[in-house]
Order: structure tokens, then sequence, then C-alpha cells
């Protein structure tokens, strides 16, 4: 038992607490010390919220709220890849010369706090170009108004040169904002052009009459997010897809087969709120309340939404977002409350629900075919809730009791569904085996790294049903494991990894997986969450250094900087100890994204991959079949 005395003689801290301790940090020091409060997380571009990305966004979101108060028609974006410098060029009214170098590098400075200035505009805080500026190895911004122009340049956050202000022939109105985000942050980072071309297509879905260029290829929407819709579809819509669009509310949606969940591409004032909010929540409730009144029939409102596409943008007042990054709103009025806490504006639920009893429910009586066709999808619903509900119940409890025990599982502490400030580092490793998943649980991130070890190679889910998946013990662990049953809102992990081999086992289990995903959680991949693990293929060292080489390339390289190397071919994951392994999946892992194209023919490429073509597909891999010879070697 400790000793009575010390409560009255605790043990000495480390260090003393004293004025000495309380620390001031500069607006773009803090910044650059936390980074993660306001852009989510940093990444190396690998992953569509990775931070390179949030720089993109927040400068063009300034741009946006120009256009959308009616100043310039026109954005250009441009990504040089050889240097990574990001030029976004507006033809707005151009930030005012006189406080141009305050707007991007002071806090609580700028015009959003002027609600008669930008009435729904996405950021309200005045701190997005601020942020991109102190995070930037180097930052320039230049303002033209009216025959006249200023410039400023920054490096890591700090000013290094500022141009007087002086006179320009013409130029249009407007500013050009340049940034290099800084590797000392985001390390050796890489920008995915497909993932600023999705943002560039949602900036132009919902703002219809603006046009983008991004490196100089022009995108345009005439439709808005019907236009979103019908680009993204992976299925044939059961019935054309129904378009409303009334005030500051805008939906377009229709059914699809093949889909166990609802699904939406949801927006608030242009923001993507990847994991919805208050709007969102409000056309599930409303679309439900009203299909069910007018089918007479008392369905669950799960079962009447089930296979339900949606693309859904609402425009409020001075919206509350749960974190700088906005991807979820909190708002639950269309306008704020006064200064005595009062809402003099509707609730968000009742707004969305009235338009959609007057819109829906009228189309619905009007368009016959429309209305038989979602009813008969409704009753299609239905019958598969009623046939699998009692081995789902069973799947559940018996998920629930292995769980409890789950050897396959090493799990982590942090969790995608949490409020945890890790939340968007959360990642699952799904491997083939206990000695490879064995070397990364030894060597993960116990905080936010969990394991799953697959048995073997996983069943071909291409053919089978639903009710398959969850006698399937495995399978049904796995997405117990995910927690996606009910759709991903309560994903556990943000990052899905697949980790196998890179030989021909690997590549099968890869394809197995993939598949598994495709066909009942399409979503899954649809929102980014899941990636394939690069791992070296050879490691090149001599006494006084150790490359790890993911190419052919790359060990090329590593084999004329290193005298005297020793090269090993790494034939699988299990084979790497954890002591290197740990160096794979820290800070410089290396992953491949999984991205659906929206020309991607999901169900031709499965058909082929995983159907039953087995001469066709034998022929295609025989011809491009690589062999590489496996064994060490020694190079004088």
């Amino acid at each position: 038992m400790a000793d009575n005395n010390d409560i009255f003689n605790p043990t000495p801290l480390a260090a003393d607490y004293n004025d000495d301790s309380i620390v001031h940090l500069e607006d773009m020091e803090h910044i650059r010390l936390r980074p993660g409060m306001y852009i989510g997380k940093l990444g190396d571009g690998s992953s569509h919220d990775d931070g390179i990305y949030v720089l993109i966004k927040e400068v063009i979101d300034n741009s946006i709220d120009e256009f959308t108060s009616g100043f310039g028609k026109k954005i250009e974006v441009k990504i040089n890849f050889a240097d990574r410098k990001v030029s976004i060029r507006d033809y707005g009214r151009g930030i005012p010369l006189g406080k141009l170098v305050e707007a991007v590098s002071k806090l609580n400075t700028g015009a959003k706090y002027d609600s008669k200035v930008f009435q729904k505009s996405v950021g309200l805080n005045g701190v997005g170009t601020k942020a991109v500026n102190a995070l930037s190895s180097w930052f320039c911004v230049q303002s033209f108004r009216d025959g006249q122009s200023r410039r400023a340049e920054f490096a890591e956050g700090k000013l290094i040169s500022d141009s007087d202000i002086t006179t320009v022939e013409g130029a249009a109105n407007g500013t050009l904002l340049e940034f290099i985000p800084d590797s000392k942050l985001f390390g050796n980072y890489h920008f995915i052009s497909e993932y600023v071309e999705r943002r560039i297509w949602n900036y132009c879905y919902l703002n219809r009459g603006l046009t983008m260029y991004y490196n100089d290829r022009r995108y345009y929407s005439k439709n808005g997010l019907l236009d979103l819709l019908e680009n993204n579809l992976q299925s044939e819509p059961l019935y054309p897809i129904i378009h409303i669009k009334e005030g500051d509310f805008e939906a377009a949606f229709t059914h699809i087969n093949g889909q166990s969940n609802d699904y939406y591409y949801s927006f608030v004032n242009g923001q993507h709120t990847t994991e919805g909010g208050t709007h969102q929540s409000a056309f599930r409730e409303a679309y439900a309340r009203v299909v069910k009144d007018f089918i007479k029939k008392d369905y669950a409102p799960e079962v009447i939404r089930q296979g339900l596409v949606c693309a859904l943008c609402v425009r409020i007042q001075e919206p509350v977002f749960e974190a700088q990054t906005k991807t979820k709103l909190g708002s639950t009025h269309m306008a704020p409350a006064d200064k005595n806490g009062n809402y003099d504006s509707p609730l968000l639920k009742t707004y969305v629900l009235d338009i959609l009893k007057r819109h829906l429910d009228n189309y619905l009586h009007i368009h016959a075919d429309t209305a038989e066709a979602l009813l008969a999808k409704i009753n299609a619903n239905e019958k598969e809730r009623k046939e699998i509900a009692g081995i789902k119940k069973v799947a559940r409890e018996a998920s629930k009791k292995a769980s409890l025990n789950n050897r396959k599982l090493r799990d982590c502490h942090v969790h995608y569904n949490s409020n945890n400030a890790r939340r968007l580092e959360s990642t699952i490793f799904i491997t083939e085996g206990d000695s490879a998943s064995g070397s990364i649980t030894k060597s993960r991130d116990v905080e936010t790294q969990a394991v799953f070890s697959l048995r073997g190679k996983p069943e071909n889910t291409y053919k089978i049903n639903k009710e398959k998946v969850y006698t399937n013990d495995e399978l049904n662990l796995l997405h117990s494991a995910l927690d996606i049953d009910d759709g991903i809102d309560n994903l556990r992990y943000n990052n899905v990894v697949i980790a196998t081999d890179a030989d021909v086992d690997g590549m099968h289990i890869r394809l197995l997986l993939l598949t598994f995903f495709l066909r009942f959680y399409p979503e899954l991949v649809r929102q980014g969450h899941v990636y394939i693990l690069q791992t070296p293929l050879f490691r090149v060292r001599n006494k006084q250094k150790t490359t790890y080489c993911y190419t052919d390339e790359e060990r090329v390289a590593a084999i004329k900087s290193t005298p005297g190397a020793e090269i090993t071919r790494f034939k699988g994951l299990g084979e790497i100890s954890p002591e290197e392994f740990k160096n794979f999946i820290g800070k410089d892992m290396r992953l491949d994204p999984v991205i659906l194209h929206k020309e991607f023919d999901t169900k031709g490429v499965l058909g082929f991959y995983m159907g039953d073509n087995t001469m066709a597909r034998r022929e295609f891999i025989m011809q491009n079949l690589r062999i590489e010879d496996d064994e060490s070697i020694v190079v004088a």
C-alpha cells in the first residue's frame, strides 16, 4: 500500500509550471503547430480528404463565394505536377488592396464576418486562406481591382515581399493565389488528378452558370444536380431521375438495384458534406414520410429508401459545421438565432418536408410509370428484408459472440465514428494469413490501426446473394467489424486497407475483396475509403545505408547510389520483420486508392475477372504475365 504521506509529497513534475510555461504563438505558428485543427489531417495525397486537397478547396471556396455574390463567372485552376505548384485565378471583385496581407495572414480578419457581404458563404470564420498560407513553403497572392494591383509573397506563413499598389493595363478584376504545400509538413506528397477533377465537377454541378478550367480543360454543368447524378450512377436507374428545385433547396434522386442502403451526394452552400448532417437527415426522414403516405403502406423507412441514390444541396445562412473541414452540418434552422437566441427562420427539417410534400407527391401522382416502378422496388425491398431477417439476426448474434473473442480482429482504440481528434487516421488492415497479420500487429499504432486476418481466400461473391453473405462466417465477421451492415454512417475505420502479397494469390485475394465491397457496399469505395497497401519489393543495403524500393526504377537508382549493395527480393509480407514493417505503415506508408471513375463499368469488369469466362481470363493473364527473379544477389 502506498504511504499516505505521498498525498502531501507528490512526485515532482518533469518541468516546473510557471510564467515561462505560458507560450504565445502567432497566428501562422499556431496553424503550423496544430494543422489538424484547421485542415483535418495532413496525409500524402493518397486519400481524397488529405490536407493538400483541403488547401485547394479553401482557396476555391473563396472564389465560389464571389461567384454566388454575383461577381465573376470563371475560375481557373492549374497544378504543375513537377514542382507541385497550385495556381487559382478568379474574376471576382479582388481582395481589397489595402488589406491584402492581413486578409491572408491574420486570423479573424476578412469580409466573411459581414453577413451582408456574403449571405450564404461556405466559410464564415476567416481561416481558409490563412491555413493555406501557413502550411505552404511558398505562397503568393495578387489582387486586381479597377486597373490597380498588389502582390505579396510568403514562406511558411511569413511575409517575404510586398509590392506597392501599381497600375496594370488590361487585367480583369479578381484574385490570383498560388502556393506549394510544405513538404516539411506533408512529406513526399503527390496530387491525384482524379480527386481534384471530382471537386471541380462538384463546384460546377452546384453553381450553374459557372465555368471552371482545370489545367486548361473546361468544366461546365447545365442541369446542376441532375447532371451530377446522371454522370455518377453505376447502374441504370429504375425510373427517370426526379429533379426538384425550389428556393434554397435542390435534389435529384432515383432508385437502382444492387444497393443495400441509400446513398447521398450531399452539399451545403456548395460544400461537400461527406459525413452528411442535419440537412441529409431531414431529407431522409421527409422522403420516407412522403413516399409512405403516397403508397399507403406501413413500410419501415429503411425499406422505402433501400437503393435510393440522391444528390442534395441546401443553402442556408451562416451554416454551423461540426469541424473546420466542414464535412458534417450541425445547423438546425435555415438561419442562425438572433442575439436573444430566437429563430425567425424555419426548422431545416420542416423546410425540406414542406418542399417534398408539394413536389414529390405531385410528381408521383402525375407520373404513373415512375410511381409504379418505385412501388415495385419498395415491395421487392420488403420481400428481401423478410427473407433474410431470420438469417441476419442469427448472423448478427454469431458475429457479436465471435467478436468478444475474435482472434482474427486486433482492434484499435480510435474509430472513425467517434469524436476523437485522430478519427481520420483510423485504419484497418485486411491481411492474408497469420504470418502477415502478425508482422503488422506487432508494428502497428495500436491507437489508430486495427488488423483483420483472413483465413485464406474469401468466397467469390460475384454471383451470391446477400443471404449467403450472412451465412459466410468470414464475410459476416468482416462487415460486422467495419459496422457497415446498415450503411456506412457508422463506419468504424476511415481507411480500409487491403494488405496482401504482390503475387498471384495476393492479387486474387485483392480481387475477391474488391468484388465483395463493390457488390454489397459500393458506397465504401465511392466515398474513397478503400486502399491497396504498397510494400517494398526490394531491399538494397550495404553497411552504411538501407533503401527500400517499390519499383524496378527505384531499385536501379538505389543500386547506383549504394556501392557493394546486397539486394533482397521480398517474396511476401510474412517474411518482412516487424521492425522493418513499421517503416511501411507509419508516416511514410504508401497507399493506392481504389477510385471509381464515372466511366467505370463495374458489372462488366467484375464479370470478366470474377465470372465464368475462365479461358478468356486465362489468355489475358498469360499475355500480361511478368516473371521476375526472386533470388537475392550481391552487386560488387
